[in-house]
């Protein structure tokens, strides 16, 4: 049992890990005592009166004690987060990692704008919006494919960030949190793939440090895989597909020879049959 776990945590992709393994640590140092909710949520008067720094990062690792509620969001935090940096982001970890600290800031903005103003105060942790953010950037990215709704219903998966909502509104569930990860993930969406689209300028661009450490940590890699003798290029999505157009078209046009030489070969036959 421990084996197969062991192999699927190895081949979760670097940023989606990391954080995963952040959220588990805190819950479990929750469970066990080792600290409390209140050192870790997010309260502007600690921060900014009391310096109390440690509560913009900590209440993004935080999304219940060890529970359902805890498993339930690591599920769905964990399976997106790992289609969208192994499809979109596919060999560009800085990339998404770049997201990832452009949501928070994004997130914090908008919580201390409501807190400020007096319009929400009860945003405690921003663990659940960055993983609606996540789930709703993935939703944008991919809009053919579909998604069975306990096999009640079936609808594209652009539509998911919605029925999330409608779901927690019929179980009386704050939605304070989720709307706030939709408003940090559409911005994404609109800044780095709408909005470039319609100008030709990209206005989100990964700083040159993140792009540094994602080189270093692919040499680190390969250098391993090849020391192992299993090395396997990092290839694009994209270039996938387009590898496999190509394969197809190489074995059409195969077939084809093969179809217009068998022709020319029966001929051939039969005319070494008249001679004979």
């Amino acid at each position: 049992m421990a084996q197969p776990f062991e192999d699927w945590y190895k081949n979760l992709p670097i940023v989606t890990k990391i954080y995963m393994t952040g959220c588990v640590v805190t819950s479990v140092s929750v469970y066990l005592g080792l600290v409390g909710p209140l050192r870790l949520y997010l309260n502007f008067p600690l921060v900014f009166g009391k310096y109390e720094f440690w509560r913009l990062f900590t209440n993004f690792f935080f999304y219940d004690e060890i529970g359902m509620n805890f498993f339930f969001h690591m599920y769905f935090l964990v399976r997106h987060s790992r289609l969208l940096e192994e499809s979109s982001f596919r060999g560009r970890s800085a990339d998404y990692l770049f997201m990832w600290i452009f949501g928070s800031f994004l997130l914090l903005i908008m919580d201390a704008f409501l807190f400020y103003t007096k319009i929400v105060t009860r945003v405690l942790f921003l663990a659940p919006s960055i993983a609606f953010m996540v789930i709703y950037v993935w939703s944008k990215r991919n809009p053919n494919m579909h998604i069975s709704f306990l096999g009640l219903f079936t609808f594209s998966a652009p539509y998911l960030p919605w029925v999330i909502l409608v779901m927690g509104y019929l179980f009386n569930h704050d939605l304070t949190t989720d709307l706030l990860g939709a408003a940090a993930g559409h911005a994404y969406y609109f800044l780095e793939d709408a909005y470039p689209l319609t100008s030709n300028r990209r206005l989100l661009k990964t700083p040159g440090f993140l792009t540094d450490i994602n080189k270093n940590n692919f040499t680190t890699i390969n250098r391993k895989t090849l020391m192992d003798g299993q090395q396997q290029p990092i290839v694009d999505a994209h270039q996938e597909q387009q590898q496999q157009q190509q394969q197809q078209q190489q074995q059409q046009q195969h077939q084809q020879q093969q179809e217009q030489q068998q022709p020319v070969q029966n001929v051939l036959n039969e005319d070494d049959l008249d001679q004979q």
